[in-house]
């Protein structure tokens, strides 16, 4: 369930649009005057309410169906910082030739693979591959709290009582199993990527070691020789994007995969902030149990070329 540790007038204002009600039916609902639905919103985060008005906000948001806590989720949901180095806009991203699409389920922006032969592995064997669509970036956050309003899905255990700190709303969700990505994957009508759908995306057609081309860069990526210590905002590293124009395929968080390894365990991939720049490659191996979970683990998805229609 969502969860609000204080009410201001922007998350009262969220409320009310998430309801899509009107001020004068929102306060009724709440059992105040519109005036005062008025004067917390005109106050933002200036202004408190009342413990008993948050008692009655609380209420209501508990109250609130799925898709209305997932749209409260969105609306509270704090926008990329201007002007930060390595930021993507979402027209920037859609001004490019493969224009990312908007998924209809959890509305994640994915790219396009098209099918055709890639040089996998580290010995540049050809491998035919059919077309799908990726995430642009690994499931965020804010991503994953819209799956929990909408399932009751249990938190990942570094939340604060069961709500995403702020601060990490852009960043990729982390202490999830794969149980955990397959159960989101499933609710988003996606799949976890096979580890060739994941590797292709990151690397091209044509055998590049790393989403950027050959050259040895720890700096295009969240890896240990950063200094970074932690997860980072999804689009931070335009410099490494792959030329699919997907995200993060190097650091940050290792990726779970749909392909099983042994009984009860899965590949990872793409390394992490936890990971030296020597383990980044696309190509290279990596699995863990299927209930493993940790502060360096997420996921992204992908879905059918029928799903979200054929590209031109």
């Amino acid at each position: 369930m969502t969860l609000v540790t204080r009410w201001t007038g922007l998350e009262v204002r969220a409320l009310r649009e998430a309801k899509r009600m009107s001020i004068v039916a929102f306060a009724e609902h709440l059992g105040v005057s519109p005036r005062m639905v008025s004067k917390w919103e005109a106050g933002r985060e200036g202004i408190v309410p009342r413990p008993v008005n948050q008692a009655a906000l609380d209420s209501s948001l508990a109250a609130s169906g799925a898709d209305t806590q997932g749209r409260f989720v969105q609306l509270t949901a704090p926008p990329p910082a201007p002007g930060v180095p390595g930021q993507v806009s979402e027209a920037e991203l859609l001004a490019l030739p493969d224009k990312p699409v908007r998924h209809p389920v959890d509305g994640k922006l994915m790219t396009v693979v098209r099918e055709g032969v890639y040089l996998s592995g580290s010995g540049l064997d050809p491998l035919w591959l059919g077309g799908y669509y990726i995430d642009v970036f690994p499931v965020t956050n804010a991503d994953y709290a819209r799956f929990l309003a909408a399932t009751h899905h249990p938190a990942p255990e570094h939340w604060e009582k069961g709500r995403c700190p702020d601060r990490l709303f852009d960043h990729p969700v982390v202490w999830v199993t794969w149980r955990d990505a397959a159960a989101y994957a499933a609710w988003a009508d996606k799949r976890l990527p096979t580890n060739d759908q994941w590797e292709k995306a990151a690397r091209g057609t044509s055998g590049s070691i790393y989403p950027w081309g050959d050259q040895e860069t720890a700096a295009k990526c969240n890896v240990k020789e950063a200094g970074i210590g932690h997860t980072t905002p999804v689009s931070r590293y335009q410099s490494g994007v792959s030329p699919f124009g997907v995200y993060d395929m190097c650091g940050n968080t290792w990726e779970w995969c749909s392909s099983q390894t042994s009984p009860n365990r899965y590949e990872l991939k793409g390394s992490a902030f936890t990971s030296p720049f020597a383990r980044s490659m696309p190509s290279m191996f990596n699995d863990a149990a299927l209930d493993m979970r940790d502060d360096d683990t997420g996921f992204r998805c992908v879905a059918r070329i029928d799903q979200l229609g054929k590209p031109d």
